[in-house]
């Protein structure tokens, strides 16, 4: 998407609705724009007209939007549970059936063994054979009871020129089927069950990673715009001020011309004015600052114009007093806040690993069965007994040959079988690694529970501490009102009297000075509520650094 969709000017009522919907469609409404007024009557307050900013106009609302399609930091961690789920594919891959098949091929020539084929009697000094053979199966490890199977099924040929061999070429094929199931260790839990429980937990603590961040984003953002919102009336403040010392600039040299006014006095003047024209200097690199932290909130490096980008605020600070339930607020935190929510699901973790460690302690009992299949063909020799007499070698006197397919019929009718069931007892004497184990992972979830009891409180206190800010920043904009009404009625008197000749130019200059400072103070009084607000509802979701 290009730059210049995301800027736009919001003009219009439905706009800004349909902003609000928005707002509260990311589940975070942080902000005291456009909120309803609260059980507690607003306060008024006086604010200085904001001064034409060059740049495209955006609300906190679209700023939000954007941080969280373009913020490095959120397209970052939106990875995690991509990563994490991956990681539980790998996990359960472990239950997944495989495909098992092996491959051999062999010869060997060996010397005479037995007395059938004694170099002195038949004359052979080697006895040659040869064999391949080939299988394929399946094996599997079930998720529920630990159980496993391998069913196989197999074929060779095998040739020899030993005397008597009853088939020379001999087929035989084997269908087989094995199975062990755990009794007590790898029972309820084994090595694969483990990983996969402590891979869907690392999901979860990915997900709450994720809503952290975009909390977080979305905090800073509001932080950012409102710094930059209170840049711009700083300066707009500073402009007024330089334009007031200007002015009477202008009239004490119109005195000094008429000769009412000592020549010094323009001076003062002049110097009033150079001060006023450093707070423009200073207001005016505090607005690139405010920017520059705005475009790195909002915006990717990767974007075209990313650098020359430049916002225009338009909504300003105003004073809606909210009404605050601190109860309200602690429980909602001890139930939303995802540091709390991941750190709870470190303790899941705990517990899966002392529920294996336990159970590893447990004596290995396995049953294990085995059920067989085979059959036999080939070449099938028949011999005279009686040739044997006098030392002579057997000479076959027939021959019957069975194909693979009567190897296979034997197979698979059942012809010959074999079964064998068989029970495995194992037991560590002395301390084993488990109960070392169970040891270490039972402290550790004592331990937790403690930091969980430590973590409560200071979640409760960091919400109680922000809803006291927020009352706090409250009276400090009714008291930096008032403040600046009569600082106003101050220059308003000091006017007066300096055009009768009642007090010095030093006397007007200090009231303007003071008009400036109550002004400023008022600005971030309410700049100061209205971010108290947003931290208020973000730390019951998630911290604020």
């Amino acid at each position: 998407m290009r730059l210049d969709q995301y800027f736009r000017p919001v003009s219009a009522p439905a706009c800004a609705a349909a902003v609000t919907l928005a707002l509260f469609g990311f589940g975070m409404p942080l902000s005291a724009f456009g909120q309803p007024p609260a059980q507690a009557p607003a306060l008024p307050a006086t604010q200085a007209p904001a001064p034409i900013v060059q740049g495209t106009p955006i609300t906190a609302d679209e700023a939000v939007r954007m941080a969280l399609e373009n913020n490095l930091g959120v397209q970052e961690e939106r990875v995690n549970p991509q990563i994490a789920s991956l990681g539980i594919a790998r996990a359960a891959g472990a239950f997944a059936p495989q495909l098992v098949s092996s491959l051999l091929r062999s010869d060997s020539a060996t010397p005479p063994s037995d007395f059938l084929s004694t170099a002195g009697v038949s004359g052979a000094d080697v006895v040659t054979s040869g064999n391949f053979f080939t299988q394929a199966g399946v094996q599997q490890a079930l998720r529920w009871t630990g159980a496993n199977y391998t069913l196989t099924w197999d074929g060779s040929r095998s040739t020899t020129d030993a005397p008597r061999t009853v088939f020379s070429p001999e087929l035989n094929s084997h269908l087989n089927l094995t199975a062990t199931q755990p009794l007590l260790r790898n029972f309820k839990i084994d090595a694969f069950r483990q990983q996969l429980l402590l891979s869907r937990t690392q999901s979860d603590v990915a997900d709450l990673g994720l809503q952290q961040r975009i909390t977080q984003t979305s905090r800073n953002v509001r932080a950012a715009y409102y710094a930059l919102t209170g840049a711009i009336a700083g300066l707009n403040v500073a402009e007024q001020s330089l334009d007031l010392a200007r002015e009477q600039l202008k009239e004490n040299q119109t005195r000094v011309d008429v000769g009412t006014m000592a020549p010094i006095d323009i001076v003062a003047a002049e110097a009033e004015v150079a001060s006023n024209e450093e707070g423009v200097i200073v207001q005016q690199a505090a607005i690139e600052t405010a920017q520059d932290q705005l475009r790195q909130l909002v915006m990717n490096p990767s974007q075209p114009g990313f650098w020359t980008a430049r916002f225009a605020p338009s909504e300003q600070p105003s004073l809606s007093a909210q009404a605050i339930d601190v109860d309200a607020a602690v429980r909602t935190a001890l139930e939303n806040r995802t540091d709390l929510l991941q750190f709870k699901k470190q303790m899941e973790t705990t517990d899966i690993n002392m529920k294996y460690a336990a159970n590893q302690k447990l004596p290995q009992l396995d049953l294990q069965a085995r059920y067989g299949l085979q059959g036999i063909g080939g070449t099938q020799y028949a011999y005279d007994n009686g040739a044997i007499a006098g030392g002579a070698v057997p000479i076959p006197t027939s021959s019957t040959e069975r194909p693979f397919t009567d190897v296979l019929r034997d197979v698979f009718g059942n012809n010959f079988k074999s079964w064998t069931v068989q029970l495995n007892i194992s037991y560590p004497i002395g301390t084993s690694p488990a109960d070392a184990a169970y040891a270490q992972a039972k402290l550790q979830k004592q331990q937790q529970a403690t930091t969980l009891t430590d973590f409560e409180m200071q979640i409760t206190t960091q919400v109680r501490q922000a809803a006291r800010q927020v009352e706090t920043d409250l009276r400090r904009v009714e008291a930096t009102r008032k403040a600046r009404e009569l600082a106003e009625k101050r220059l308003e008197a000091e006017q007066k009297r300096f055009q009768v000749g009642l007090n010095s130019t030093f006397e007007l200059f200090q009231a303007q000075r003071d008009l400036a400072a109550a002004r400023n103070a008022e600005l971030n009084a309410t700049i100061a509520y209205n971010l108290a607000l947003v931290d208020f509802e973000a730390v019951q979701h998630a911290p604020l650094q």
